[in-house]
């Protein structure tokens, strides 16, 4: 239960003075619905102002507050402003420019009254003039934190809202370790929130915010490691008779066989596995997996393979089925759209233990689906899960399976920390033999043209090729319409021989699309980002990727991993567009420059940040709030430490800190963390 300390900022917004349904609609599209979200929504920049009773032409650009008397007006006629011309003590003149709302600006300025009034001084030729100034009653701040704002809310607004806030917050126990508090010079929780709201300048308050919320998530990462280290489960040894019998085509990598070994060793233990295998795209991660699976089924247990997307698990049913049925070994398939007796028949499978390896989406852990043995569970592109889920896997078995965790998304050192520091991560650091460096180029859009002709040619050769689409926003449908559009125009010019795959098929569609493009009937996939992770079409040499600055580092790297898996030589045309922020032309230079995933999503944090390259905003998760990219680097190790000092020496969360830490992870809406441990 929360910590009635903390009550009053997880009340409802509607509770601040001032706050009817408008207000909270517009504060709902910031997502601020509760006082602690009003809390943590810093100011991002500073007004200046300069109080003074005389005008010039030195004080152009600045904010100034100053008593003038209006001395004439010239209403606008059609579209012209309406001008108040306004004298200061000295008799300067200055020209109020109003373009909207003439009347009130007349009632507000009569002719003859001296008013106090504050806005922006600029120059229109030689005449000193501003723009719909503010008419005030007392002066405002000479400093004024400024606030992200949605359409509905003023600054003067936001900034009264965070006062009541800031008002009603508590003075909080002090869960940092005094000598890490004292050494980074942190001031007490409610300062550091006070100052944070004050100016964007109190770095070292913002600071002790930040580590706090890298602090929760470090402790919250411990604690479920602690947790699962508690609980006892069966140790899984094979005799390597099935993994003996597997036709594989190559043999395994150094780096594929070292990671093979860590994850058996850990699969031998009394206590579940929690392992994050890390791999580049194409390094050979899916066998690593089959080979842990197959040792969990050689042992007596079943294991589950849990994908994001029904393209990726039925892709991935597909290579384990063609693998597994020489050996005796017996997959299936659960996704949301298996229904009726095809259902039942894989229940019951799993139910009697006739079904040794299971592939799906979120379906395999609904509750409806029991295992006879559940031993392993392995989570492809883990980054699309989260924290959260992971704690919901543990109760799948009779005992809690082990778990070795996935991805193809290169994640710098210090996010594996923050987003993985419960786990003990392999990686596997080499490429499989063969596998031939991809050509990036970078296409200005003008060049489209160009472009297409090229399309042609290569698919009059034989060849298959990819076109993504851009990523307008975060819509499914405006995503859809822009590859139904560019499929259309392709169409128009290849035929038949163009396919088209987006979000907003229904299942069964995209799989026939997808099937007829692997067996080689379609030479052209038209997609949205649906084929970002896993699929494996050796044929595809070509990749375009339109609006391409308009996708992170670590997209475009997943999307370009799709070619590069077959015999011919394969590129990526990078189409971009016209207008390139500097970020956007860093990210498509390194692109070009580099196919090192690791290199590139330490890259991708520095210039987008966590949220974005984990994808933790499609997982669920929390995204941090207060911690910038930067923070998280500098931070997190110090963070972790001072998380085991008060888990190991300082006594846990039954202490006196331990207390205060509790406190601190409700605040940060870690509650799961906390009843993790008896007495929650």
């Amino acid at each position: 239960m929360r910590p009635e300390i903390l009550q009053p900022l997880f009340a409802e917004t509607e509770a601040l003075d001032g706050v009817g349904p408008k207000i909270a609609k517009a504060l709902a599209k910031l997502k601020l619905t509760r006082a602690v979200d009003m809390a943590f929504h810093l100011p991002t920049g500073m007004i200046q102002r300069i109080a003074t009773n005389r005008l010039g032409h030195h004080l152009v650009g600045q904010r100034v507050v100053i008593t003038l008397t209006p001395m004439d007006l010239r209403d606008g006629r059609g579209r012209a402003p309406l001008r108040i011309y306004a004298a200061d003590t000295d008799g300067n003149m200055v020209a109020l420019t109003f373009f909207n709302n003439p009347g009130w600006a007349k009632k507000q300025l009569p002719l003859g009254e001296a008013k106090r009034i504050s806005g922006k001084l600029d120059a229109y030729g030689d005449q000193l003039q501003m723009v719909h100034p503010d008419v005030v009653d007392a002066d405002p701040p000479l400093r004024e934190p400024v606030y992200p704002l949605s359409e509905g809310l003023t600054n003067k607004r936001m900034r009264d809202l965070a006062k009541q806030v800031l008002d009603r917050a508590p003075e909080l126990p002090e869960w940092i370790e005094p000598s890490v508090k004292s050494e980074r010079e942190f001031p007490d929780w409610k300062q550091a929130l006070d100052a944070a709201h004050e100016s964007v300048d109190a770095t070292a308050a913002r600071h002790r915010l930040a580590y706090d919320e890298i602090f929760a998530n470090q402790l919250t990462l411990l604690l479920i490691r602690q947790s699962a280290r508690r609980r006892a489960t069966r140790p899984l040894e094979g005799d390597g008779s099935l993994s003996a019998k597997l036709d594989l085509p190559f043999e395994l990598t150094g780096a594929q066989a070292r990671c093979v070994s860590e994850i058996k060793g850990d699969m031998a233990q009394e206590r579940p596995m929690l392992r994050l295998l890390q791999g580049d795209v194409g390094s050979g991660k899916t066998l690593v997996a089959l080979l842990a699976m197959l040792e969990a089924v050689e042992a007596g247990a079943q294991a589950a393979m849990l994908a994001p997307t029904e393209i990726l698990a039925r892709q991935h049913y597909d290579g384990l089925k063609r693998l597994c049925d020489p050996i005796g070994v017996n997959v299936a398939i659960l996704t949301g759209r298996d229904k009726g007796k095809v259902r039942e028949s894989t229940l019951m499978g799993l139910q009697d233990g006739s079904i040794h390896i299971l592939v799906g989406t979120h379906a395999i852990f609904q509750q409806a689906v029991a295992y006879k043995d559940l031993g392993l569970v392995v989570v492809d592109e883990q980054h699309r899960f989260g924290v959260s889920q992971r704690l919901m896997l543990s109760e799948k078995g009779k005992r809690p399976p082990h778990l070795l965790a996935m991805t193809a998304t290169p994640i710098p050192r210090t996010l594996t920390l923050t987003q993985y520091g419960e786990m003990e991560v392999s990686q596997i650091d080499e490429l499989p033999p063969g596998r031939k460096p991809i050509d990036t180029l970078v296409v200005a859009e003008e060049r489209l043209g160009d472009v297409v002709a090229g399309l042609e040619r290569h698919v009059e050769a034989g060849g298959q090729a990819y076109w993504v689409c851009p990523l307008v926003e975060e819509s499914d449908k405006i995503d859809a319409t822009a590859a139904e559009d560019r499929a259309a125009a392709l169409k128009a010019r290849l035929g038949d021989k163009v396919g088209l795959v987006h979000g907003r098929m229904k299942g069964e569609e995209k799989d026939a699309v997808m099937e007829r493009f692997a067996r080689g009937d379609l030479a052209v996939l038209v997609a949205t980002t649906v084929i970002e992770v896993g699929v494996d079409v050796p044929n595809a040499s070509l990749m375009i990727i339109e609006s391409a600055e308009n996708f992170g580092l670590a997209q475009l790297h997943q999307l370009r991993g799709r070619v590069g898996r077959g015999e011919a030589k394969s590129r990526c045309l990078l189409l971009r567009g016209s207008n390139l922020s500097e970020t956007a032309r860093a990210r498509l230079a390194l692109m070009r420059e580099t196919n090192d995933g690791f290199r590139i999503a330490e890259e991708d944090l520095r210039l987008r940040g966590p949220g974005e390259i984990l994808g933790t905003r499609q997982s669920g998760d929390h995204v941090f709030r207060l911690a910038e990219p930067e923070d998280i680097t500098r931070l997190a190790p110090a963070a972790q430490a001072d998380a085991r000092l008060l888990l190991g020496r300082d006594g846990g969360l039954d202490s006196e800190r331990g207390q205060a830490a509790r406190v601190c992870l409700y605040l940060f809406e870690r509650d799961a963390a906390v009843g993790l441990l008896k007495g929650g």
